[in-house]
């Protein structure tokens, strides 16, 4: 198997973001073959599942890396990543929540503290050229270490299909799990599950229940609904059916809960950053309860202009997480916007959770703007119908003038159609009568 050109480039040590997967021990060894360096492999812990980390280090280091680090990360990634992600609303076109761009800063930041502290003087992933990844790696590289080069083995070597890698690990009698015959391509964190390949391609074909792994068929769930409570603190969950949890276990149990309901499955076909579209299909159960619980809260405690504010900022928002530009000074200012809000959102809320769905079914909060007395058809002591009028007439003025003007063409039409017979214009142009009397 021949390599790429040797390179003029030649870094000592290299630190490489390390899943255990066919793409990363490749990688290893080929940066050794390649480069004549070391390879340090870092491992971020992001909740992908005790499976995915069994024998990890051991692995790495059968595959030429001098040094395997696992970062556990778990508790960082929902408190500076997930649940800002959650008070800010953002989804990715109106669908995807995300659980695998939120997850890419933390796990590059964690990666370049591994090449600083342990002496390396490049990094490197195992992204494809034609995905986001790529772009969200290099991006949180250039924030935080752009003095580091950064060594992409999918741009430069000529492994380029998983048959040419397995006999590239085979000719090596390097050891690997993966199979000509994987079907779909999957990565997994505690927020959710994604799945691409295989069948998936097609758009024309549904998503076989064979791809999903931690959500079971709406179909098969249980008939009766399952209320689950959540408890927050501007904004951030702090107790699950008024039990009080760190955010590991509170996540842990929310995909237990919404799992067994079927919640949190998605079938997108999405725009990626590098300007074609992909189909995906993720499992996110318990962050679909969690966001839906986050949303029936913010409807008691904000104003209208800040929720609509709060809405319009999370389009841009989802953007950046997406787009894989966390470490910026936009990130931070809107990220203010948002810790602002924020601050009101207190309360309990209940999400129904059946067949496929959550929805948010009972709310309540110290700083609830929902007042009976305010909102009753009955009489209160706040609200006098004859005010509506004022309010009325002063909010449609900007309409009125334009009709009055002739600006309106429906209003020109309807007023033409309508004319009365032997009638003249009243010459404004707004098609009206002589004997009709502007208001």
């Amino acid at each position: 198997m021949s390599n790429t050109t040797k390179p003029a480039f030649r870094p000592k040590k290299v630190c490489v973001a390390y899943s255990g997967g066919l793409d990363t021990s490749c990688i290893i060894p080929w940066l050794v073959e390649t480069y004549g360096c070391q390879v340090v492999a870092c491992v971020a812990d992001v909740g992908q599942g005790a499976r995915e980390l069994e024998g990890i280090e051991e692995k790495a280091k059968r595959t030429g890396a001098v040094e395997c680090i696992v970062v556990d990360l778990k508790k960082q990634f929902m408190e500076e990543f997930v649940f800002p992600m959650c008070i800010s609303g953002s989804i990715y076109e109106g669908r995807y929540l995300m659980g695998t761009s939120i997850a890419r800063p933390i796990i590059a930041r964690a990666q370049v503290e591994v090449a600083l502290a342990t002496g390396c003087d490049a990094l490197c992933h195992g992204c494809t050229g034609k995905g986001n990844d790529q772009v969200r790696f290099e991006s949180t590289y250039a924030s935080l270490a752009p003095q580091l080069p950064v060594i992409a083995p999918w741009r430069i070597w000529d492994l380029k299909s998983r048959e040419a890698m397995l006999a590239y690990l085979k000719e090596r009698s390097i050891p690997c799990a993966a199979s000509a015959e994987k079907i779909y391509s999957r990565d997994a964190n505690m927020w959710h599950i994604s799945h691409e390949g295989g069948e998936l391609e097609d758009p024309w074909n549904a998503p076989p229940e064979d791809v999903w792994m931690i959500s079971a068929s709406p179909k098969d769930a249980p008939d009766q609904f399952e209320d689950v409570m959540l408890s927050f603190s501007k904004g951030r969950p702090t107790a699950l059916n008024g039990k009080a949890m760190d955010p590991v276990s509170l996540l842990t149990e929310l995909n237990k809960i919404g799992g067994r309901n079927g919640v949190g499955r998605v079938d997108i076909c999405e725009n990626r950053l590098v300007g074609m579209k992909s189909r995906g299909v993720y499992e996110t159960p318990g962050g679909t309860i969690l966001m839906e619980a986050v949303r029936g809260l913010e409807q008691l405690v904000l104003d209208r202009e800040t929720l609509h504010f709060r809405e319009k900022l999370a389009l841009d928002f989802a953007k950046i997480i997406y787009n894989g530009t966390w470490f910026s000074p936009t990130r931070e200012a809107m990220w203010a916007s948002f810790e602002a809000i924020a601050q009101v959102l207190d309360g309990d809320v209940v999400v129904r959770c059946y067949k496929g769905r959550a929805e948010a079914v009972k709310r309540r909060s110290p700083n609830s703007l929902f007042h009976h007395g305010f909102a009753t058809f009955g009489e209160d002591e706040v609200y006098d119908h004859k005010h509506s009028e004022g309010f009325i007439r002063l909010f449609s003025l900007p309409l009125r003038i334009r009709a009055l003007l002739g600006l309106n063409p429906d209003a020109t039409k309807i007023a033409a159609a309508n004319k009365p017979a032997n009638s003249a214009s009243c010459g404004n142009g707004c098609g009206c009568s002589t004997t009709t009397q502007h208001a």
